[in-house]
């Protein structure tokens, strides 16, 4: 039986397009009126934005309702669409496919999948039993955390489409490549054993069929909201504290010295300062943005970013359940290589 009861009455599906409908218009209303709340709350703290800690307060009080906004109307919006690609659907799609396509399709499914970098490992081995070979499984494990909507919407919101645009392409790009690469060294005998049993005995993969109506996909994004946004918040509130006190008090002259575009060590040593770290996109993103600020070049920020959200630590200590060490290594290098790659092309370009 289908988890979703599927009937919704007239009446109630009147009421959820009504109040979608004005909570977009609030959304709008709220978004386009940030700057003017920032400065008025500013104002009435008898604080201005000549000082350190009256730009770092103003910087704090305006990202972090602009991120919020955002990673809401994002979170919604995939939560809808995660009705129609469920992780079911997502093997089904993938199983049987073959290298080179399977890659473009799984690091594309990554894109508008939302999962994050641990919680793709257990949909990893989901897909290895399901027959996806194993580098097309890396190339979707790689463009999940990376490429995702929310850095997607905060990076167009924050800097704009052309960003955000090469930042899917080179994701992309590295996810596709990387997976290619680990499935050309026939690195299967690297999986643990138990988890090569799970590939060998294979599992068929059923598919619900049953149409949901849109009333009941608008409350899978209200639920999705609750609980994305509920367990991310608090990371975001301590992002963009870190970003205000960046963009508030670090000297320029020091990040630019760090992470600018004229030392060409500033990529490999933003993308080993970012792996250690764990964060999502929401709540690093408003660091690059402080960082940016202060003089650091784009490509430098965007590597240590990738790095943040696609080679986490704590990733890696799962992927040890599953995977042994000699794979992890490899896995680690070929995408450190394509996020330092994405670094030293954003530096060129922009």
């Amino acid at each position: 039986m289908n988890r979703f009861q599927n009937h919704v009455p007239e009446r109630s599906a009147l009421l959820w397009f009504a109040g979608v409908a004005a909570a977009a218009l609030l959304w709008l209303f709220l978004y386009s009126n940030l700057q003017v709340f920032a400065d008025l709350f500013l104002l009435a703290a008898g604080l201005g934005r000549s000082d350190r800690f009256g730009e770092a307060v103003h910087f704090f009080v305006f990202e972090v309702p602009k991120v919020l906004l955002l990673l809401i109307a994002v979170v919604f919006l995939m939560g809808v669409v995660h009705t129609f690609v469920s992780p079911e659907r997502t093997r089904a799609l993938l199983s049987g496919r073959r290298t080179g396509v399977g890659n473009v399709m799984a690091a594309s499914l990554g894109v508008v999948t939302p999962f994050c970098s641990c919680s793709a490992v257990p949909l990893f081995i989901g897909f290895l039993q399901a027959g996806v070979p194993l580098g097309v499984t890396f190339s979707f494990l790689i463009s999940a955390p990376m490429v995702n909507e929310v850095a997607l919407a905060l990076l167009f919101g924050m800097f704009g489409w052309q960003v955000a645009l090469l930042y899917m392409a080179m994701g992309l790009l590295v996810a596709i490549v990387s997976g290619l690469v680990i499935g050309r060294l026939r690195m299967e005998r690297y999986l643990e054993e138990w988890v090569q049993k799970l590939q060998e005995s294979g599992v068929s993969v059923d598919v619900e069929n049953e149409v949901m109506r849109w009333p009941l996909r608008f409350r899978e994004g209200v639920n999705h909201v609750r609980e994305i946004v509920g367990k991310v918040w608090f990371f975001i509130v301590l992002g963009v504290g870190l970003g205000a006190g960046i963009h508030g008090y670090v000297p320029e002259n020091f990040m630019a010295a760090l992470m600018g575009s004229e030392v060409w060590w500033s990529v490999p040593l933003a993308v080993v300062i970012g792996v250690p770290m764990y964060s999502n996109a929401a709540g690093i993103l408003p660091v690059v943005q402080a960082l940016l600020g202060k003089g650091a070049a784009l490509g430098t920020v965007m590597a240590f970013m990738m790095s943040v959200i696609a080679l986490s630590l704590p990733e890696m200590i799962i992927l040890r359940k599953v995977l042994r060490p000699q794979l992890i290594a490899v896995f680690a290098g070929v995408v450190a290589a394509g996020i330092m790659l994405v670094g030293f092309v954003f530096n060129a370009v922009f």
